[in-house]
């Protein structure tokens, strides 16, 4: 990238323009963000600019001329857009008192549908139709900026539109149109950036998403509007490579795999967009562990690449459009495949990204060549399977890391596990009264689905608090992966300081064909522990208390317990203990039970259960 730029101007004029450092950063795989003076130095002349220029979209006429599923996913598209020319446009609606995200998005993803599909179709009811939603949204009275999400996905939206159909557009259309970019998108992330904190100092979604769509929005107009797009931009480039840094060095995010996936949108479209504006993106795609990051979703997703959903992740099958975008950018086929061969199956999701970022080349990769073990170090995630491919694998999700990270549950230890294609111990997912906090005064580690006892871990001295320290930090601190046997072990001493001297939980997939989960704890003084895990199965315990049989949908797993002797299993609702807080709001997991061993008044104790399916 620095190279092309450089074979265009000469290193002498790159390096005027970028300096030393720069380069020996980019060289290096490091990044270093260009003066604010010099980053519009490359800017592109006329549009549209932005992610997809005039040839890119004869590339992609191309596409869909010789590839069926890609013509599938434009005659969807176009079908979409026909039904928006008879719907009304957006209006300014804060549903939950909170957030304008939900009609920022709908603007969005109808801008982007109707104004691809003119484009491509060049019919004009289209562009009619982007100028009504895009002027109804002109007259809002702001975008939202307590909530910047709202702004940054609104302010993206009208870069689009403004650059697609520049030409479409009358003088005062595009008056109109700028004038909002900078108003009420531009202008109060300059507050945002020039406060030092906020959403630039994070690390998780809220930067990628903000920084995406407000330089997305910057390099619209940054012909017009040069000074304030230029600070903007640096802003922006300084900002975006502290989550972009987080995945390094094996792709894993903190948030997990559905804000990986919305974060990373951004990120993309921005990096997209820096390099057809400027035919540069200054290095960011070089930063380590983000040509990984790919591999995020593929392996913390089911045999039917349903998402492992700890913390506060959505339960959903997954695949992005991004991953065909990393497919060819890193020429890493099996991104690609992993977004091609679901959309094989099912169009549903679909969209125009999928179309801009299309790659048919990976049909035919061989997934069962991947390795089938990962631990994603700095994330302390980690995942092992029986098998690709197979729909009825053993497939076990390993959760580490830090409580105090974005979007996080009190849940370090707990695990997801399949087998027979059916989910045995499941997370309950996401409490939705935690995003609600401002109609309530509960805390988040009042309601159940946020606790430790809430999830697949130990809970020792069980109190009105979370069940484990917030500040908890618990790695991965020994993985081996092995056809005969691959292993995790989590050290959970930090989430339990307060009760333990140790604790740790090892991980064991046997032959392929059984998971055993080991706790050794042991307690500052006799505790009280509890070992839980739930699932939607139901539960049979065997007379001794020792094993457990759970069915669902015809089929079996056996739950032994092998250690301590003298524990039993008990079989308990999905409930809080006596000692928890019990909020009169929030999720129904009364179809749930969970599977319990409670050692009351324990110095310390080695638990051991094995889970095996039965076939």
């Amino acid at each position: 990238m620095i190279c092309a730029i450089a074979r265009q101007w000469g290193w002498t004029a790159l390096l005027m323009a970028f300096g030393a450092g720069a380069l020996a950063a980019a060289e290096s795989g490091g990044f270093e963000a260009p003066a604010e003076e010099v980053v519009l130095k490359t800017l592109r002349a006329g549009h549209p600019r932005l992610i997809a220029d005039d040839a890119a979209l004869e590339r992609l006429r191309a596409t869909i001329a010789q590839d069926a599923l890609a013509a599938e996913i434009a005659a969807k598209s176009k079908k979409e857009a026909e039904e928006l020319l008879g719907i009304a446009p957006s209006i300014y609606e804060i549903p939950d008192g909170k957030r304008l995200l939900s009609v920022s998005r709908r603007v969005k993803d109808r801008v982007f549908t109707l104004a691809l599909q003119c484009r491509l179709e060049g019919d004009a009811r289209f562009a009619q139709r982007v100028w009504a939603e895009l002027e109804a949204a002109a007259n809002f009275p702001d975008w939202n900026p307590s909530h910047f999400l709202d702004t940054a996905e609104m302010t993206f939206a009208f870069a689009l539109g403004y650059d697609w159909l520049y030409d479409r557009w009358s003088e005062e259309q595009r008056r109109i149109l700028r004038e909002a970019i900078v108003r009420m998108g531009l202008e109060p992330a300059m507050k945002v950036y020039e406060s030092g904190s906020g959403w630039p100092k994070n690390e998780n979604n809220w930067n990628q998403v903000c920084n995406g769509g407000i330089g997305t929005g910057a390099l619209a107009i940054a012909d017009e509007e040069p000074a304030l797009c230029a600070r903007i931009l640096h802003e922006a480039l300084n900002s975006i490579p502290k989550p972009m840094s987080f995945y390094a060095p094996d792709g894993a995010g903190m948030e997990g795999v559905t804000y990986w996936a919305y974060g990373t949108r951004y990120n993309v479209l921005f990096l997209c967009a820096l390099e057809s504006a400027l035919g540069t993106d200054f290095g960011l795609s070089t930063i380590p562990g983000f040509a990984e990051s790919g591999d995020y979703q593929m392996y913390l997703s089911g045999a039917d690449r349903t998402s492992f959903n700890f913390g506060d992740c959505g339960l959903q099958r997954i695949s992005t459009p991004q991953h065909f975008w990393f497919g060819r950018r890193f020429d890493q086929p099996r991104h690609s495949w992993f977004r091609l061969s679901t959309l094989e199956q099912e169009l549903s999701d679909a969209g125009e990204m999928d179309l801009l970022w299309f790659d048919g080349s990976a049909r035919g990769f061989d997934v069962g060549a991947m390795p089938l073990d990962k631990h994603f170090r700095h994330a302390e995630a980690a995942t092992m399977r029986s098998a690709w491919g197979d729909p009825d694998a053993i497939v076990l999700a390993i959760q580490g890391g830090c409580n105090n990270w974005s979007h996080r549950h009190r849940d370090l230890g707990s695990f997801i596990l399949e087998a027979l294609g059916e989910r045995w111990i499941v997370d309950l997912g996401t409490e939705r009264q935690t995003y609600l906090g401002h109609q309530h005064s509960y805390k988040r580690t009042d309601f159940y689905r946020c606790r430790s006892e809430g999830h697949n871990t130990l809970t020792i001295n069980p109190s009105e608090e979370g069940g484990q320290i917030y500040e908890a930090s618990c790695p991965i601190v020994e993985f081996e992966s092995a056809p005969a046997l691959s292993r995790a072990t989590v050290d959970l001493t930090s989430a339990y300081a307060d009760s333990a001297s140790l604790a740790r939980r090892t991980f064991s997939l046997v032959d392929r064909a059984a998971v055993v989960v080991e706790d050794a704890v042991e307690a500052l003084a006799p505790a009280d522990l509890w070992w839980f895990a739930h699932t939607q199965a139901s539960i049979a315990l065997d007379k001794s208390g020792r094993a457990a049989t759970l069915e669902q949908n015809g089929k079996r797993l056996r739950a032994e317990l092998l250690s301590p002797e003298g524990a039993r299993f008990e079989a308990m609702p999905a409930a809080p203990l006596p000692t928890s807080p019990k909020p009169t709001i929030g999720a129904d997991d009364s179809r749930l039970e969970k599977l319990a061993i409670h050692l009351p008044g324990a110095p310390k104790a080695n638990i051991a259960v094995r889970f095996a399916p039965v076939k």
